[in-house]
This record gives C-alpha cells, sequence and structure tokens, in this order.
C-alpha cells in the first residue's frame, strides 16, 4: 500500500468514526477542546490567527476564535479560490458570510487577504508526533510552504477530537508537523517540531 492509500485508508476510517458522535456530544467536546487550548495560544496585539468554521462533524472552534478577537487577535478564515490555492481573508466574528469552496463559508472576495501568523487547523487524523492528514486537497500543505517562503513561521495548532489519533500517520517530504493539538481531552505541544 502506498502512503496516499493509506493516508485515504486513515482518512475513511476515522473521519467515519468522528462522525458517528452525536452532534450533543460533538458540542460538549467542541467547548471542552476551546477550553484546553486559549491558555495556550499566546497574542500580541493584532497578532493574525486563521480558523476554520466546522464542516460535516468538525470539531467547531468558533466560541474560541470569539474569544481570541476580544483579546486582540485579527481573525481570518481559509477561502477555496482554486483546486491549488487557499486565501486567508479578514474575518469578523458575526459578519455574513458566502460560500468560500469545499463546502465552508467565509467572507467575501472582498475581505482583505491576510498572511497568518498563527494557524487554528482542522484534520481528520492526527499521531503523537503532530503529523496529520488533512482532507487529501492539499490546500494548507500549499499555503503553509507559501507562507514559509515569505520567510514566516506560523504556529500550526491542530484542533480535533481524542478519538481521531492514530498510532503512525505515514509523513511526506512536503508535509510539515503540527506545532501543537488542541482536543477534548487537553492541549499537547511537540517540542520536537519548533
Amino acid at each position: 500500500m502506498t502512503q496516499r492509500e493509506e493516508k485515504a485508508r486513515l482518512r475513511a476510517e476515522i473521519l467515519a468514526r468522528r462522525d458517528a458522535l452525536a452532534p450533543a456530544q460533538r458540542a460538549a467536546m467542541s467547548a471542552a477542546a476551546c477550553q484546553q487550548a486559549e491558555s495556550h495560544i499566546d497574542l500580541a496585539p493584532g497578532m493574525v490567527v486563521s480558523g476554520f468554521l466546522p464542516i460535516r462533524s468538525e470539531i467547531d472552534i468558533a466560541p474560541l476564535m470569539k474569544r481570541l478577537a476580544d483579546r486582540g487577535a485579527r481573525l481570518c478564515l481559509p477561502a477555496v479560490l482554486d483546486r491549488q490555492t487557499i486565501a486567508f481573508r479578514a474575518f469578523d466574528p458575526g459578519e455574513a458570510l458566502v460560500s468560500t469552496g469545499f463546502g465552508t463559508s467565509g467572507p467575501g472576495a472582498e475581505a482583505e487577504v491576510l498572511d497568518p501568523e498563527i494557524l487554528l487547523m482542522p484534520l481528520s487524523v492526527y499521531d503523537s508526533r503532530g503529523n496529520r492528514i488533512g482532507y487529501g486537497a492539499g490546500h494548507y500543505d500549499r499555503a503553509i510552504a507559501r507562507l514559509l517562503a515569505k520567510g514566516m513561521t506560523p504556529r500550526l495548532i491542530g484542533f480535533a477530537f481524542s478519538l481521531q489519533e492514530v498510532d503512525h500517520v505515514p509523513a511526506e517530504a512536503h508535509d510539515r508537523p503540527l506545532d501543537a493539538i488542541a482536543t477534548e481531552s487537553g492541549f499537547r505541544a511537540f517540542a520536537n517540531n519548533g
């Protein structure tokens, strides 16, 4: 089995597990993960933080994003521009949203495009070394590569439910491990990644 096939197998297996959670259970676990993460996110005034709004059965970090905005963060959300590219559009909680591709919602094309210093990232699978599997399109991988090429070193914080952890995620050369993961069970930094 190739790495790509193994990633696809893990993604399907773990997403089915995540989909089986009852909505009320997902909501409670999401709230717990937000509480676990908040004190671990250091912010300077005006720091740009990319978040996400949940699709399908994803963890919901909208309450955390609101609290980070209240603490002075400048928020943005990813928008899928084409099959290869996402842009991070400035976002104010409570503003009207439009469809932004890949099943997501966010600010419209008129919103300012920002370069995030912290990426709060959704994922399908992760392991104890900070390796992650997204949804297979590679949007975040390419966005991170663009930020690195600009000389930035964004802090990558994954958000998931603890049931999405596996023993081993096959990592490819282009994969950049997470700096930390937040789940309902706690916040774990991966010291070897930074």
